[in-house]
């Protein structure tokens, strides 16, 4: 089993390589999932993909995003530069990206984001066809469902097993882009989840704010059991300490030691399993959203009473008894477990909290600075009289299979010894001194006739300029020659050629979710021109709710409902996240699939640069869109309306699948219907969710006179 660890910067990279990570994940400057973060230019990059393969380590470029035609076709020149220095694989969310890469970069990997939300193995056996080495699973997946799909899938898995949890299923969250325009898919999310919020009651809390989630021995176990090939450590924003114990600790469990768990004591808002025993509510944490650090001690009378040892340089929160943070300072003193400590605080401080542990982290430092990832190499050596020495240097697989070779021969011979002859002891010290090296020698085999002479200095030449030109073998190994790829494969570059489209006339189509919304678009559908009517489903097809997706609806909101769906016109949601022609180039080689909705992150111009295509656009006009899509019970199986400290509402609606939350000011472009036209889509929907027959009567009138309610959130400024 694997290590994939985060890192934000050179630094936390070269931590998680000290750590022993097998694989790195990170990301270019401007692109990815966590655009937040420092990130790496080209050349820092190029740096990484060396030290990195010197160790036996791999890296994984994350372009986990929805993507535009222009960002597609603007990234090749650098992915050539890099696919040609040696990148291992990409990290991507979407499917017609995938494809572009597959196509241009045949022999990189090509590795399935959580973002694409792919939760069974039927999904997951499709995006095999499509050229996908591994898939990142959804951090909502339960073991016996990651064990479902263990069992009828050969792609390679990898399982978060660390850090932030998302409240909402990655790739389905859209507050943050429709409160402000940065969206999640886009890598700016700005985290709604982590602010307070105030329900119907006036109960104010973080209503939306997961603990974090770390695994321990027995779920590591049961991983390894099943034959799940990665483990996933979140933390590209996490500080390098966070890093580098965090890795370690994992690989000590897949060791087979249960090691302390140290992570909690660098970075803290509290820790569950997530949802690795299915999505029990424990995982939430409604008194903080922060960092605020581990409990050390509680405030009795005027001293603070201690749970742990302290140390002079510790710091340390003052927290009151709901939790607000009053403030913080640094220790000056060494106090321990169940003293008194006499330290001024402010007014209403219960508990103290440290969140920098000084012993640990000067721990962590000294590791990193005393450590280092080694590749282990192997010898054979052979000496016979009067010949040259020859010493072969060598690589194995996991099978114990030779991978990569170097013979390097000596330009003197061998003499016979006059006095004492050197033994193969000698040999195997001088050859396993290998110095500050990335290499460490694992096995010397070594044949030499009796009684001869060789100059140490001779046998110590010549093992360095084998080390050497092993260590340029090694790099070379994995280099590439792109325009020579395609030119042995007959290949040319691929790039779509888009071929502009035309105004049509407007389809109407409507979604509905209750059966009087039904009813009553049934009664009125030709008054109005309403050509089809769908019920909403819901967006994830998680491997254990697979049986309560309707495949007989001709409205699909996820892979398994579109590959599966028994009609042969199918019309796909929203919520899958088009945006470019490269992806509707993948999605219009299924026949059943007649239409699909673009994604309502892009905006107006985007949507007409989409070209012309066999399937028919359609374009939401009108929805109070969905913010979110949760696993978890969060609001005890009622209905529920919260407040944002701006002021904005939200829906929370539970259903028999699970929980979702709907924005309360719906998406209104009706009134410029006639512009809409221009855009060069088929069909526009009017999709209602929680809306009453009088509301959605309102609708309706304004379809006849482009008179009411506008509000356009994305059409207009498109997402960060």
């Amino acid at each position: 089993m694997k290590i994939v660890a985060p890192a934000g910067n050179m630094e936390r990279f070269y931590s998680a390589i000290s750590a022993t990570a097998d694989e790195i994940y990170l990301g270019l400057k401007g692109f990815g999932a966590r655009r937040n973060v420092e990130n790496f230019t080209v050349e820092e990059l190029k740096k990484a993909i060396d030290y990195a393969h010197l160790r036996g380590s791999r890296i994984f470029l994350t372009l986990n995003t929805i993507m535009t035609n222009r960002e597609i076709e603007l990234l090749y020149p650098t992915l050539k530069d890099l696919y040609n220095y040696g990148l291992d694989a990409i990290i991507v969310q979407d499917i017609g990206y995938a494809e572009y890469l597959h196509k241009n970069f045949p022999s990189i990997e090509i590795h399935g984001s959580t973002q694409m939300t792919v939760a069974n193995y039927y999904e997951i056996n499709y995006l095999k066809e499509l050229g996908f080495k591994r898939i990142v699973l959804p951090r909502e997946l339960s073991f016996e469902e990651i064990k479902e799909i263990r069992k009828h899938t050969d792609m390679e898995l990898e399982v978060f097993v660390s850090g932030s949890l998302c409240i909402s299923f990655s790739g389905n969250c859209y507050m943050s882009s429709f409160i402000g325009g940065r969206s999640g898919n886009r890598g700016m999310c700005a985290q709604p989840c982590r602010k307070e919020y105030k329900t119907s009651c006036g109960e104010k809390s973080y209503f939306l704010s997961p603990k974090d989630q770390l695994y321990g021995i027995d779920e590591i176990k049961k991983l390894q059991e099943i034959g799940v090939e990665s483990i996933k450590v979140e933390g590209r924003m996490k500080d390098i300490s966070y890093v580098y114990e965090t890795v370690s600790y994992f690989r000590s469990l897949i060791n087979g030691i249960d090691k302390e768990e140290n992570t909690p004591k660098l970075f803290n808002r509290g820790y569950s399993k997530g949802y690795f025993y299915d999505n029990d509510k424990n995982i939430m944490n409604r008194d903080y959203s922060y960092n605020m650090g581990e409990k050390i001690g509680e405030v009795v009378g005027k001293s603070i009473r201690l749970d742990e040892d302290i140390v002079s340089g510790d710091g340390i929160t003052f927290v009151s008894k709901d939790y607000k943070n009053l403030g913080g300072t640094y220790i000056n003193k060494i106090a321990y477990k169940n003293e008194k400590l006499i330290l001024n605080f402010p007014d209403g401080t219960k508990y103290v909290f440290r969140n920098y542990n000084k012993r640990l982290n000067d721990e962590i430092s000294k590791k990193i600075k005393s450590t280092d990832k080694k590749l282990e190499i192997n010898f054979d050596f052979a000496a016979k009289l009067n010949e040259k020495l020859i010493l072969k240097i060598y690589l194995e697989d996991e099978n114990g299979n030779r991978i990569l070779n170097l013979e390097e021969i000596s330009e003197t011979l061998t003499q016979k010894a006059q006095k004492r002859a050197i033994s193969e002891e000698d040999i195997n010290e001088k050859l396993s001194e290998i110095g500050d090296s990335e290499f460490t020698v694992k096995d010397i085999k070594v044949n030499i006739d009796e009684n001869i002479f060789i100059p140490l200095s001779e046998l110590k030449n010549l093992k360095r300029n084998a080390v050497e030109k092993f260590r340029e073998k090694i790099l070379s190994y994995f280099r590439r020659d792109l325009d020579r790829e395609l030119k042995e494969n007959n290949q040319e570059y691929f790039k779509l050629e888009i071929e502009k489209d035309k105004p049509k006339d407007l389809e109407i189509r409507g979604i509905v979710s209750n059966e009087e919304q039904k009813n009553f678009l049934e009664n009125i559908k030709n008054e109005y021109n309403i050509k089809e009517i769908y019920y909403r489903t819901y967006d994830i097809a998680k491997q254990s709710m697979l049986g309560q997706h309707n495949l007989d609806n001709k409205l699909a909101s996820n892979l398994y409902e579109l590959l599966e769906n028994k009609n042969s016109a199918v019309m796909l949601n929203w919520n899958m996240n088009i945006v470019n022609s490269y992806t509707i180039n993948v999605l219009e080689k299924i026949k059943k699939l007649e239409s699909f909705i673009i994604s309502p992150e892009i905006n107006f111009s985007k949507i007409r640069e989409l070209g012309k295509t066999r399937l028919k656009k359609a374009l939401l006009v009108y929805s109070k869109l969905k913010g979110m899509t949760i696993d978890v019970d969060i609001a005890d199986s009622k209905n529920e309306i919260i407040t944002n400290k701006e002021n904005d509402k939200f829906n929370i609606i539970k259903n028999n699948y699970g929980t979702e939350i709907f924005l309360d000011k719906p998406l209104n472009v009706i009134n410029i219907m006639e512009d809409i036209k221009k855009l060069n889509v088929d069909i526009v929907v009017l999709e209602f969710t929680t809306e009453t027959i009088e509301d959605i009567k309102k609708v309706l009138k304004q379809l006849k006179t482009r008179k009411g309610e506008y509000r356009e959130y994305n059409y207009k400024r498109g997402v960060y």
